[in-house]
């Protein structure tokens, strides 16, 4: 995708792409290309480009609720 402008995030550096969760153009630092979201839908989905977006293993039975 071909995109102009400054980062949504840091607003200094140039977009590289778009988020494939809230559309906000963000720069290459913050934007996985693993996962195709930008850093802070990663944080709201609790996971980091390194450990799979916030998917846990959980022993049977147990689950993990927010209130």
């Amino acid at each position: 995708m071909s995109v102009a402008g400054l980062c949504e995030v840091c607003e200094a550096s140039a977009v590289a792409d778009s988020c494939d969760r809230c559309g906000r153009v963000v720069c290459a630092k913050h934007y996985d290309t693993e996962t195709g979201y930008c850093t802070d839908c990663l944080a709201e989905l609790g996971g980091t480009p390194d450990d799979g977006a916030g998917e846990r293993d959980y022993p049977d039975g147990v689950d993990e609720y927010r209130l």
